[in-house]
């Protein structure tokens, strides 16, 4: 009976792990604007609550440039430096870095509707420990302030 519950524990967490958590670690909204309006909108808000935009990735003109045809595409780096410093200048941290700055993908999908997608903040942070993982929560408390002014309700 051991062997029975232990085999069926291990399936149920493979399952879990293979279907549902990386659905979780994902969070996608639909636009309430088209998808230049939601970009046009999506940059000033990251002004206006005082973050930064270092790099804005056109990977429709991206992938034309090789010869590849995909629908719109946009990712943008955001960033809050004060958030930033609180890993970058920790040793124990700093690997964390490979997840910075926090990305933002908006695209358009065949409906001809335009949707945002982003790494689940608040979820990844509780995959971390210490100061890591309130430095993870406060920018995805801080990234998605600057998505209400685009996300569909």
């Amino acid at each position: 009976m051991f062997y029975i519950g232990f085999f069926s524990g291990i399936v149920i967490i493979g399952l879990f792990l293979t279907f549902i958590f990386p659905r979780m670690l994902f969070s996608v909204n639909e636009s309430k604007y088209d998808f230049d309006q939601t970009a046009e909108i999506l940059s000033e808000s990251v002004k206006t609550n005082d973050w930064r935009m270092p790099h804005q990735y056109d990977l429709q003109q991206i992938m034309a440039n090789n010869g590849f045809e995909v629908k719109p595409v946009k990712v943008f780096s955001i960033c809050k430096p004060d958030i930033a410093v609180q890993i970058l200048k920790t040793d124990n941290d700093r690997h964390i870095a490979s997840m910075m700055p926090c990305r933002v993908a908006i695209y358009e999908k065949s409906d001809g509707k335009t949707y945002i997608s982003r790494i689940n903040a608040g979820m990844f942070a509780k995959l971390l420990v210490g100061k890591a993982s309130m430095v993870m929560a406060d920018a995805g408390v801080g990234s998605e302030t600057i998505l209400k002014s685009v996300i569909k309700s």
